[in-house]
């Protein structure tokens, strides 16, 4: 099957390196033409322009995006539609919010575009494990492009079956999902990723208790030099929190035990605030993903106004001093 790819960074390259592997064909485009010419040497059909993209797909076209979300998204699916026709697929697999996605597909409709919104799960892994997709969108649509998704899609592989669905039909076991009308692919991506960052935090504030066991704030017969590496790779081996989480964590460690070639800025890349968002709007608790996403504000400053006026009133009520930092 035919499918054009815009966006060449490292997902959506690797994403034509595995469609081209199963022999789909591949038209590409970027702005930066040597990524266009890199996939062209490996097989791909290069383009030089949106509209040269467009000329040389396929009808029905099938163009995936997958550029940065918000203006770029916007601006690109805004001019493809420009060149599209009636029956031809627009594609989102980027990290866009669910409502932008339900306003596209409507700007889109009047022409006969369908428009399909495909949260994508993976990473730099994804071209050798596959990607998880969710997928959201008409449902013929969907099913047209159902090759191209299984192709993506990490296959049943080695996991069992789950106890009580041995007779269940449908793709979910193969990796990938048709969720429902457009916008509940990038929906249920978000929520995805919100409880992505409440289990990293997880993670996170566990190994740090662990690695802290060793403080002068410990009394001495309490205290432990622990091996962090080993801990995180015995927990992979049977435990009840193993995950691929689990994995990354450890190789990190295992490649540098004291993480010091990182500075302990954590970016977030949208989904969780849309998540913090969404629960305030359907008044649905979210405790640990909120504080786990204001952890990673928390992150990016040495200290905040907030630990200042803590401190402040501590010594007004107490007493207390600030301790030095040793800076």
């Amino acid at each position: 099957m035919q499918l054009g790819m815009i966006g060449l960074g490292r997902m959506g390259a690797n994403m034509v390196r595995r469609l081209m592997k199963a022999g789909h064909q591949c038209v590409v485009f970027d702005m930066n033409a040597d990524a266009v010419k890199k996939l062209a040497d490996e097989g791909a059909t290069g383009a030089s322009s949106l509209a040269d993209f467009v000329k040389k797909l396929t009808k029905p076209r099938a163009a995936w995006v997958m550029v940065p979300c918000g203006a770029p998204t916007e601006k690109t699916v805004q001019a493809l539609a420009e060149h599209m026709e009636a029956g031809d697929a627009i594609i989102d697999g980027g990290n866009s919010y669910f409502k932008d996605d339900v306003a596209r597909a409507k700007a889109v409709k009047p022409k006969g575009i369908d428009y399909i919104d495909v949260g994508t799960s993976g990473g730099v892994w994804g071209l050798e494990r596959g990607y998880c997709l969710m997928i959201g969108g008409p449902k013929a649509a969907v099913e047209r492009l159902d090759p191209i998704f299984k192709t993506l899609a990490p296959g049943r592989g080695d996991i069992p079956a789950t106890p009580g669905r041995e007779k269940a039909t449908g793709t979910a076991e193969q990796g990938y999902l048709h969720c429902g009308p457009t916008g509940t692919g990038h929906f249920v991506k978000m929520i995805h990723n919100g409880i992505e960052y409440g289990v990293m935090q997880a993670y996170a504030e566990g190994f740090d208790i662990m690695k802290s066991a060793n403080s002068d704030q410990v009394a001495e017969d309490h205290r432990f030099q622990l091996n962090l590496a080993d801990i995180a790779e015995v927990w992979r081996r049977g435990s009840v929190v193993g995950s691929w989480l689990l994995d990354l964590a450890a190789s990190a460690l295992a490649e540098n035990p004291t993480l010091a070639n990182f500075s302990g800025f954590v970016q977030d890349s949208g989904e969780g605030r849309w998540t913090v968002y969404t629960a305030i709007e359907e008044a649905v608790p979210a405790d640990v993903l909120t504080t786990a996403l204001y952890t990673r504000f928390r992150s990016r400053q040495e200290h905040t106004f907030a630990e200042k006026v803590l401190s402040a009133m501590r010594y007004k009520f107490g007493g207390h001093v600030e301790r030095a930092t040793g800076g």
